[in-house]
């Protein structure tokens, strides 16, 4: 007796398509369409950008680029959230340049609304820096941050990396006492939401019994 032919299951006829919305930093634009399986598994989902795509401006915004995380799904619209910020490889390798020093550092900040972001900062001179000069640099673009940045939100903040204030500010600050050709945020990555610090705060506060380490983003 010949066997029934198995049917083929058409995978994208059971998917549907979302709309990814950027957050409100970002005015809530579409940032692409993409299939999805079912609304759980879309959570997590990272969608990478650059800031041209987003706001249609000037082409040198190829340059920088985003990632955003789905972090719900309701109907055909996935709300997401800021992830990441970083220079593409090709803006890093022309900003290079002989005779000049770079210096980069790491540095921890959180929000006034108790979000954590990991920055590494990039700053190029004109001419080449001694140790001396160099660490002075470093406390003067780490004082700047530690200054600005707990004055903001996460809305703030997002658009003050991506828009470049919190590199003006770093600017204007160093230039009392060192010339310098370049300096930015060559990556700002979110290492802990609202939610993970409110449950470590609340943990402290309350000195109940451990129940682990708040969820941490990646």
């Amino acid at each position: 007796m010949a066997r029934k032919a198995r049917k083929i299951k058409d995978k994208w006829k059971e998917k549907k398509w979302v709309h990814v919305i950027a957050p409100d930093s970002f005015n809530n634009v579409t940032l692409g369409y993409v299939p999805i399986t079912d609304d759980e598994n879309a959570r997590g989902r990272i969608l990478e950008v650059t800031l041209w795509d987003i706001l249609k401006g000037d082409p040198s915004q190829h340059q920088y680029k985003i990632f955003f995380q789905i972090d719900n799904v309701t109907d055909d619209k996935a709300r997401t959230i800021f992830k990441r910020f970083e220079y593409s490889k090709e803006f890093l390798r022309s900003l290079v340049r002989r005779g000049s020093s770079k210096i980069n550092f790491v540095i921890d900040v959180e929000t006034n609304d108790h979000y954590v972001f990991r920055i590494k900062i990039l700053a190029l001179t004109h001419r080449q820096l001694n140790t001396s000069r160099q660490r002075q640099l470093r406390l003067i673009a780490q004082d700047t941050i530690k200054k600005i940045v707990p004055t903001m939100d996460i809305d703030s903040f997002v658009q003050a990396t991506c828009y470049g204030k919190i590199n003006s500010d770093i600017m204007s600050s160093a230039k009392k006492v060192i010339k310098l050709r370049h300096v930015g945020l060559e990556k700002v990555k979110l290492i802990k939401t609202a939610e993970a610090q409110t449950v470590l705060l609340e943990a402290k506060n309350k000195k109940t019994q451990p129940r682990g380490p708040p969820a941490t983003e990646h």
